[in-house]
Formats: C-alpha cells, structure tokens, sequence
C-alpha cells in the first residue's frame, strides 16, 4: 500500500488510548530482540485496547539493505505479532519510514537553534577522533570539546578540522536533569551525556532527535526499548522539554544474554537471527512462549505449580509492567527445544500435516505439487512421528523412507552396522508370517482386512520372538532395518500398516538379497 502524507493530527485525535511502537532499522537480518519487544508492545497495547505501530529507523544510508524491510514484515507476522499501523498498511502518522520524513525534521532542529538549544558543528571525523584519543591518553571523560560552541562559520572556517558540511548538535546545559521514572525499574539516574548530535551532514536526522519528533507525531504513549538506551533517555526528555512536549512513559527491558553473560549477537549468536528460527523448525507460538518466559513470569496453577506453556492471548490477560524482571535472561535453546516439542505435540494432526510440508518439500521428501495419495499418507505419517520431533525439520529423516520405491530404501550405515548373523533368518521368518496375514486386497474374499499393527505385531512376535526365540530388540531390528532403512524410525507396526503388505514384503526381500 502506498503511503500519502496527511497533515500532522494531534495526538488527542489519534486512535487508541495507549499507542506503543517497534522501531527496527533495516539493516540486516531482523534480531531476534525485535520480535521480543514487539512482544511485550503488542500484550500492552492489546490489553489496553490501543495501537501498535511498526516505524522503519532507516536513517542509518550506511548500513541499509533493500530487503530486510520486507524480512521484518515477514517474521514478525510469522509469529502473529501484527500492527495497527505500518510501512504496509498506511495510518493516520504515514509515512511510517523516516527517510520519507526528512522534512518533519528540519522545523524542529531550526527552532532547537533559533533558541539556543542547539550549534552547528563543523569539526571533520579526523579532528573528532584525534580530540577523542587525547582524552583517552589523558584519562578524561570523553565527549565533544565545543570547539564551534558560539563560533560563526567564518570563525571556524580559520581554525584546523574544518569541514564544508556541518552538523548539528544539542548544547547540554550543566544542570541537565539526569533522573527519570521507569515503568520497569522505578527510578534512574543516567550519566550525563555530551553534546549529541541530532542532524548529521547528509541531512538525516539521528536516532536522538527522529525518535523524539516520530513519538511525539505519532502519539505514542509508552516507550519500550532495551535496557541500553537508559543513558541516552536524559537527552530524550530534555528534547521534549525544549520542544513543549509531554514525555511518554518509559520502559527499559532487559536484554538477551548469552549463557556467559554476553549480550546475544548476530554476528557470534545465529539464533540471533530472526529468520533462523523458522528455518531450523521452530513454531512461532512456541518462540513467542518463550520470549515471553524470558522476563516475564509463569502464572501458577492452583497448587501453586508454574504454568510455563501459554498463548499469547493468555500472556496479554495477565501483563503488568510491574512483573517484569529487569535481570538479563539467559537465552536458553534447550529450553525452547522443550517448548517447541510440547506446542508440536498440542497441534491438531491436520495443522501439523500442513506445517511439516513446506519443510519436506524443502528437502525433497516431497515435491511442490503432491498427489492426494501422498497427502493422505502424510497425515497418517504425521500420526507416527508428532511425539517424536521436537523441531519440524527432524520429520523429513523420519518421513522420507514412506516416499521412496520399495526397492530402492537407502540402508543407513549404522543401520545395516547393527545387523547381526541371525539377520537373514529373521527376514525369511518375518518374509513367512507377514506374508500370511491378509489385507483387504489378498485376504480371503468378504474377510475383515487384518493387515493392521496389532495383527502385525502378533504375526512377527509369535514368528520371531516365540519362534526363533529372539527379544523383540534383535528380533525387530532387522524388519525395521529393511523398511526404513534406519535404525531409529516411527513405530515398526503402524509403520507396516501404512506401508501395506506388497511394499512391506517387497522391502524385506530386496534387503534380503543383500545379505
């Protein structure tokens, strides 16, 4: 949808009696962080009755890449965390990309210096590093030195550093309140920041002032972010101040560590990848479950047991600012490992059918047009192995074997390693007993089908185990072998069943032959 440029609206006529917003910058695959504040956004606004808003931050040229705008609308509605208003759907504050908000900017940097509030800086990026590395040696704090404080272009124009295309800082009084209220933390104290820069030489706003401009435009009512921008929300209020603007409310969530404490990245962590979740088989609900666990507190159940699996619906009923934990999470895998199986195995079988079929068309289990028969058997597949993933990339090793010619069943290694002597003469017992049992198709006319598990497992264990007085575990290894070809797969019996009697027999036999 294209987006039109209204007139500003006033905040009072904006909808939503709270409007909260995610703010990503495209500059690469989305973080995982994006998705854990959307989260915890979109339960406030949601429990509220309000607006979320999803902005584009795309004022950083540098680091751009055209396509990780769309990957944030992909993922995030992946997961159902959706928006009100957004670079896609339009609203009453479009454009909701900030390159396309160039001039909301400039009246606000102009008032900010016609009052004093604000100077232009002509120092290169040469004369400011060398400025920093002196303070570094000499062990001072370090921060802009003001040099073009009060000087006119000509003036400057006459000293060392001087650059053609200057940019525009905000003067930081001394007395400069650092206090502020969080909804998360109580009460902090920041340290005192220097003189920001709020319009860089390329005309683009930085994220200091554009965040201060679009919230207060876009009426938003609460600002949730990570805990590291508390030391840069003293400069926020102080704009809002110098502008005659009301301060939203402020909360400052924890952020996502690692198991040694160190903030999750994209460039050490892949799962700080957005994208890497729903690649390596993850549910969206169990991930949003999860991100919520991560700061957020189990409810409990009436014996006062935690109640870890939930749904966002359920997370939205219960939300409060106040029960957030500011502690860094740990990012625990192992622990949306046991999520994911456990929403994988909530799902209804037809859901989950259709959920495994992208990523078995994927790995070529499937193809992209699959017949009805194929589909039919896939459910019945699915029957066999919900209890036995915990990702659904591990269906396609487990759903493969019931896709391939009866003759052509790849044999694992470790599956025909663990073949004993006895294989063969357990194949030509299985061959003979399996072989007697009939099915709807060779059974004996207006019969009962009898080719189904509990009639097969009775065949084989009366066959093998009573008669070739075998455990079941040697006894079966071979069949399972001959029809899987691995030494792990769904259940041998139900397997057969699928399978039917002419494939299962034929399998036996051709790796029969091989030994």
């Amino acid at each position: 949808m294209s987006e039109q440029t209204p007139a500003p609206t006033p905040a009072a006529d904006l909808p939503g009696p709270v409007r909260l917003r995610v703010a990503p910058s495209p500059t690469g695959d989305p973080h995982v962080g994006t998705a854990y504040m959307s989260l915890f956004n979109l339960a406030f606004a949601r429990q509220q009755g309000g607006r979320f808003i999803l902005r584009i931050e795309d004022t950083d040229r540098a680091r751009f890449r055209e396509d990780s705008e769309q990957q944030v609308f992909d993922t995030l509605r992946w997961l159902g965390l959706t928006w009100d208003e957004g670079p896609d759907v339009g609203g009453p504050c479009a454009p909701y990309r900030q390159s396309e908000r160039l001039t909301t900017y400039r009246p606000y940097v102009e008032r900010l210096l016609a009052e004093g509030h604000a100077y232009r800086c002509w120092c290169t990026p040469e004369r400011l590093a060398e400025m920093r590395a002196e303070q570094q040696r000499l062990k001072q704090p370090t921060g802009y030195d003001r040099m073009c404080l009060g000087r006119t272009e000509e003036e400057r124009r006459a000293l060392p550093g001087f650059s053609e295309h200057p940019v525009v800082r905000m003067l930081v009084p001394d007395d400069v309140e650092l206090g502020f209220e969080d909804l998360i933390r109580g009460h902090l104290t920041a340290p005192r920041p220097d003189d920001q820069v709020i319009l860089k030489a390329d005309g683009f706003p930085t994220y200091h002032l554009a965040v201060v401009v679009d919230d207060h435009e876009m009426g938003i009512t609460h600002v949730v972010r990570g805990e590291e921008w508390i030391s840069s929300t003293p400069k926020h209020v102080l704009l809002y101040r110098w502008l005659g603007l009301e301060p939203p409310a402020f909360a400052h969530m924890p952020l996502l560590r690692n198991e040694n404490k160190s903030k999750i990245s994209k460039r050490k962590n892949p799962e700080a990848r957005l994208t890497w979740f729903e690649e390596e088989g993850y549910l969206p609900e169990a991930l949003v479950n999860f991100l919520g666990l991560l700061a957020y507190p189990p409810a409990q159940d009436a014996e006062g047991n935690d109640v870890e699996v939930f749904s966002f619906a359920d997370f939205v009923d219960r939300f409060d600012w106040r029960e957030v934990n500011p502690v860094g999470p740990i990012f625990d895998l192992k622990k949306l490992d046991w999520l994911n199986g456990v929403h994988i195995r909530g799902l209804d079988l037809p859901d989950l059918t259709a959920r495994l079929l992208p990523y078995l068309q994927r790995d070529g289990v499937l193809g992209a047009d699959p017949s009805l028969g194929e589909l039919a058997r896939l459910e019945q597949v699915t029957a066999l192995i919900q209890t036995r993933i915990a990702h659904l990339t591990e269906a396609s090793d487990l759903v493969a074997p019931f896709y391939v010619a009866d003759d052509a069943v790849e044999v694992a290694e470790d599956a025909r390693a663990q073949l004993t002597d006895d294989a063969a003469r357990v194949l030509d017992a299985a061959y003979a007993a399996l072989e007697a049992v009939p099915d709807e198709h060779g059974g004996v006319l207006g019969s009962e089908a009898t080719f189904r598990a509990p009639e097969l497992e009775a065949a084989l264990r009366a066959a093998l185990v009573d008669g070739l007085g075998l455990k079941p575990r040697l006894a079966f290894g071979p069949v399972r072998t001959a029809l899987s070809g691995r030494r792990v797969s769904p259940p041998l019996f139900e397997s057969m069943e699928i399978l039917g009697k002419a494939s299962t027999l034929t399998r036996l036999a051709t790796l029969r032959a091989t030994l």
